[in-house]
C-alpha cells in the first residue's frame, strides 16, 4: 500500500479519517505488512501483501 493513500482512505464501518498506519515490513516505495487503526471506533484493517483489507468486521 503506498502511504500516499492515508490522504483518502476513511474507516468503512464509521467514515473517520485519517486512519493510523502500523507499518510490519515496508520498503522505500509501500508499506508491504501492516494495519490501519480506526481512532474512532477502534477497528484494526490488516495490510497482506500490500493490499490493505478494508471490510468491517461483523458486530
Amino acid at each position: 500500500m503506498k502511504r500516499t493513500l492515508l490522504k483518502i482512505l476513511a474507516c468503512p464501518a464509521c467514515k473517520h479519517h485519517p486512519l493510523e498506519l502500523e507499518a510490519v515490513v515496508e520498503d522505500s516505495a509501500e508499506v508491504i505488512e501492516g494495519s490501519l487503526l480506526c481512532g474512532r471506533c477502534g477497528n484494526v484493517y490488516r495490510i497482506v501483501d500490500s493490499i490493505p483489507e478494508m471490510i468491517p468486521p461483523d458486530h
